[in-house]
């Protein structure tokens, strides 16, 4: 059992309308392929990859499954010359939208002159975007803060959104607070800077003809439609991660699909499926950069039983069994099975 293919986007634009952020170190290859189980729809972003990773890395950062589209690559650096390259790689990947980070504040992100420093720098973001789309037919979007530091006026974020559009960007993705460069953590940053939806408003409302999406703090599609109503997109992050199932309902609520939603039993059989497949086939190419440990797939899933009877048990044999050498699929399953064993009393 697997998931259908869809083909690649590079023709069509996205439906931006629900997308999961891109999240360092959770939003690996396994981990969208365990959404796109979920939703067809949802558009689905990589972790943040770096050009130097790209260009100068061992390892192959920028594979995925397929099943994966529509699928958007997050791209970290500032180097105009870098990024180009980086853009046409992606191109040549089949991805369907680029994505530059101007929105991460961390210390290691600012040492090498990317994320949300960048946003002080609107020229230089501006040249990005024009030669990135110049040399390739994928679009290249932005993620940006409302602001950073004490450059938080509504006056700078318009300046800034308006210089990278006039470059060529036509889709902004914008977290609805603002960053500390320093004082504040990255998790501190995500939590203390106050959320400011109308801010965002405000930029549709004055940049009408772009495509904008607003993320931050969103935790329901109920609050995503709300959302809509005024923008373009929502994109959600944390909420999905912690409680996966959630993304389940994604077609019929944000899309109005109508279609059956996907069982938690369904998804476990297809992604025990799929940790076999990933186990086997990887030990048979004797990729040296790649352990074929299934919890590097069963780690993301360990709250897709949230809300039920027997969720704990279900994270906690997870966490203990799924780690062995000799893990699989089944292992999953057994997971699950205490789970259903529960409700069934219940």
């Amino acid at each position: 059992m697997s998931i259908p293919v869809k083909s690649p986007h590079l023709s069509n634009p996205i439906d931006h309308r629900l997308s999961v952020a891109p999240m360092l170190d959770w939003t690996d290859r396994h981990c969208r392929y365990f959404y796109r189980a979920l939703s067809v729809h949802t558009v689905l972003y990589t972790e943040m990859v770096t050009t130097g990773a790209i260009l100068h890395g061992k390892g192959d950062y920028l594979s995925y499954n397929k099943a994966e589209h529509p699928l958007v690559l997050q791209l970290g650096g500032s180097d105009v010359k870098a990024m180009t390259e980086c853009a046409k790689i992606a191109e040549q990947y089949g991805y369907d939208e680029i994505n530059i980070n101007v929105g991460c504040p961390s210390d290691r992100v600012q040492n090498g002159r990317f994320g949300a420093c960048l946003m002080a720098e609107p020229s230089l973001v501006a040249d990005c975007v024009n030669e990135m789309q110049a040399a390739t037919k994928v679009p290249v979007t932005v993620k940006s803060r409302i602001g950073i530091d004490d450059l938080d006026s509504y006056e700078f974020l318009h300046t800034f959104i308006e210089q990278v559009a006039q470059a060529g960007c036509q889709h902004f993705i914008i977290h609805a607070r603002k960053a500390w460069l320093s004082g504040l953590s990255p998790k501190q940053n995500r939590d203390i800077p106050p959320l400011d939806y109308a801010r965002v408003y405000q930029i549709k409302q004055d940049f009408p003809a772009l495509a904008i999406s607003i993320n931050g703090g969103i935790k329901t599609f109920a609050e995503t439609n709300d959302h809509l109503q005024h923008l373009d997109g929502v994109m959600i992050g944390r909420e999905i991660y912690n409680s996966p199932y959630l993304l389940a309902e994604a077609d019929q609520q944000v899309y109005g699909v109508e279609k059956e939603v996907i069982s938690r039993q369904q998804v476990i059989n297809l992604m025990a499926d799929y940790v076999d497949s990933y186990v086997s086939s990887t030990l048979e190419q004797g990729n040296a950069y790649r352990n074929p440990r299934a919890w590097h797939i069963l780690r993301h899933m360990l709250g897709l039983c949230n809300g039920l009877a027997g969720a704990r048990q279900f994270r906690r044999y997870l966490s203990e069994s799924a780690r062995a050498d000799d893990a699989n699929g089944n292992t999953l399953k057994e997971a699950f099975a205490k789970v259903t064993a529960l409700n069934e009393q219940t």
